[in-house]
Order: structure tokens, then sequence, then C-alpha cells
């Protein structure tokens, strides 16, 4: 009994306004591309680089890893195009579907290369900041191949199978194992590790890159043993399972080897970033940075005048306070001084009052002693 499955769509290609075909695979590794190349210009902006580099250099390493990624596609399934009853030229219709990751991130990487000779900036650095993108890139452009119903796994009754309808190139209709879905679920989870371990340990110098290599490796060699389509065989493994086990060895090799002879982080991914403000071209070019820079300064202006301007409200305020306060001070010396004066009038006063009444006193006993005289002299007058 059919309790849930995921349905496949009943075609892959949709008429736009009835005349432009839109591919379902072609739309995803479209929208895969342009994240990765959002998501990896955040990251560079925020590593000191200039905005655009990322996409700069994903102008090569882009067509470079379609490229790759289709040649590896061929070269190991090329029963499907060069054996007998099979037409050649359909190893070139590349929106059908068949892309290998390993020719696509070892082209790509070539690409990359050009791309960052032209821009003098390091592959390293920008290997980085682009690694989670290439993650969600991959995550996204696996619903591509459930457009395409393909790269499915053993039959299954779980209630997430996968109905596949079609019976184009030897498909048997059924239920099976939705391995793109695991794929897509595990590279959005080495996106989230990339980018936790790239803040907690400042990974630089490639490392990135490569712990997204080897835990993309990780998960694509137990999901590869689960799939059921034609595949090369290599001592009872697919040969993908072997690419994911050397290429894993690979990364973790570089890892160690790296920590050890270039500790810690680039200090500066793209020189004259920070100094100058136009593209290579002599083109005015707006940069993020410099514009928070500016924001920055002009806040740290506006704080500075406002602090200037309370300092100097609270210095006026503190003359205001001390020429009231002075001046309540010389009012009270003032009447301090005036009740000074006024008491010394008073004391002069009063001195001046004592000193009448003592010179009319002698003057008094002055008459005295004269009259006194008189009399004396008289008497004496008198008997002579």
């Amino acid at each position: 009994m059919e309790i849930a499955y995921i349905p496949s769509p009943s075609r892959g290609v949709y008429e736009l306004f009835g005349v432009i075909p839109l591919r379902g695979y072609a739309f995803c590794i479209i929208i895969g591309v342009f994240v990765a190349v959002w998501l990896g210009n955040k990251r560079w902006i925020a590593r000191g680089g200039r905005p655009g580099t990322v996409a700069d250099v994903a102008v090569w390493a882009v067509p470079f890893g379609l490229v790759g990624g289709r040649l590896y596609h061929v070269i190991t399934d090329y029963q499907l195009y060069f054996s007998e009853g099979q037409d050649w030229v359909d190893a070139f219709k590349i929106w059908e579907g068949g892309l290998g990751i390993w020719g696509a991130i070892a082209f790509g990487a070539v690409g990359a290369w050009i791309g960052c000779r032209s821009r003098g900036v390091p592959l390293p650095a920008w290997a980085d900041a682009l690694a989670p993108g290439i993650a969600l890139a991959q995550a996204i452009g696996r619903w591509g191949n459930w457009f395409n119903q393909e790269l499915y796994g053993r039959e299954t009754d779980l209630p997430w199978a996968l109905h596949i309808t079609s019976t184009t190139d030897g498909r048997v209709p059924g239920y099976y194992h939705p391995t793109f879905l695991y794929e897509s679920l595990w590279c959005i989870g080495v996106a989230v590790l990339v980018i936790w371990a790239d803040r907690r340990f400042k990974l630089g110098h490639g490392r990135a890159f490569a712990l997204y290599v080897a835990a993309y490796c990780a998960g694509r060699f137990w999901i590869e043993a689960m799939r059921v389509d034609e595949a090369h065989h290599f001592l009872g493994m697919r040969l993908n399972e072997w690419t994911s086990i050397v290429v894993f060895l690979l990364a973790v090799l570089y890892i160690v080897l790296s920590a050890r002879r270039r500790p810690g982080r680039e200090e500066v991914v793209e020189p004259g970033a920070s100094d100058g403000d136009t593209d290579d071209d002599g083109a005015a070019v707006k940069l993020d940075k410099k514009s928070e820079d500016e924001d920055s300064e002009t806040k740290d202006s506006e704080d500075k005048k406002s602090d200037a301007e309370k300092s100097e409200a609270k210095t006026s305020e503190a003359k205001t306070s001390e020429a009231k306060t002075s001046g309540a001070k010389t009012s009270e010396a003032k009447t301090s001084e005036a009740a000074k004066s006024e008491d010394e009038k008073e004391t002069a006063e009063a001195d001046s009052e004592s000193g009448s009444g003592s010179a009319e006193s002698e003057t008094a006993d002055s008459s005295s002693s004269v009259e006194a005289k008189d009399e004396e002299a008289e008497s004496a007058a008198k008997k002579a």
C-alpha cells in the first residue's frame, strides 16, 4: 500500500511563453552558480577583498568547470555515447544532464587560477571564500537530477521513496531511494560545517576548501554505494567510490601539511583593496567596506561634535554658576563692607561725642581753677 512518496516531475522541459524552452536541470545549475558567487562575494569582502572579485574570477572558473564536469562524465560513462547504437553527438547535450563533480572541480580550479592571476589575488584564499558556496551550488544542482529522473538508489518502501515513472534509457518505474535528495541535504550540511569551522579556527591558505572537499567525499562515498545506475566497477566498488576515497585522503593530507607549514590565515587577500576605490580600468568602484568606514567616520564626527556641544554647554553652565556664585560673594562682601563702614561711622560718632564731652569737662575744670585763683588773690589783697 502506497502511504507516501516523492513524485517525479512529468517532464523536465517547460516552455516559457510557449517559445523559450526552460530545462529544469539547467535552471538548477544556473541558480546554484548565482548562489555560490553571491555567498563567495560576501565572504571575500569580509576577508578584506574587493566586491566583484569573486564574480570576475568565476567568469573563468564556471565555463572551465562545466567543460571539465562534462568531460569527466563522458570519459567515465563513454558507453552511453560511443557504444553501438548510440549517437556521439549526445555527448555535447549538457542540458540533458551528466556532470562529474571531480572534473568540474579540477578544470574549474584551472579557470580560477587564470582569473586569480589576472586580478592579482591568491587562489587558495579565493577558494576558501567560495568553498561553502560551491557546496550550496551542488545542493541546488542535484535537484536538476530530480527533473531528469536520474541518480536514484535501490528500491525501497520508505515514506520518502522517489517514484520513478520514466522508461527512458532502460529505467524501470518503481520506488527508489532518492539519492539526489540525500546528496543535496549532505551538501547543505557541508556548507554549514565549513562556515562554522572557518569562523572557529580561522582557516586559511586553502584549508577551508580542502575541508569542503573532504566532507563532501565522505558523504559521496556512502551515497554512491546506494546508486543502481550503470557505472564502471573496480575491485567490487564503483569508480566514483574509489575516487571519493583517494580525493578524501588527499584533502586531509593537505589540511595537515598546510597547517604545519603555513598556520593561520592570510592577512591580505587582495593587495590594495583598502587603499584604492577604482578598478583596473580606472572606473570608479564604490566599495562596501569604504562606505562602512565613511559611515563610521561620519558617526564618530557627529559623536565628537555632540560631545563638544555638550562640553560647551557644561562649560557655559559652569561659568554661569561661577558668575552667580561670584556675584553672590561680591554682594555679600559689599553688604559686609557697608555694615562695617556703618559700624565704624557709629563708633567714630560715639568717640566724637565722648571727646566733645571730655573737652567741655576740661574747660569747665579750667574755668573753676581760674576763678579759685582770682578769689585767693583778692583775699590776699584785702589782708594786705
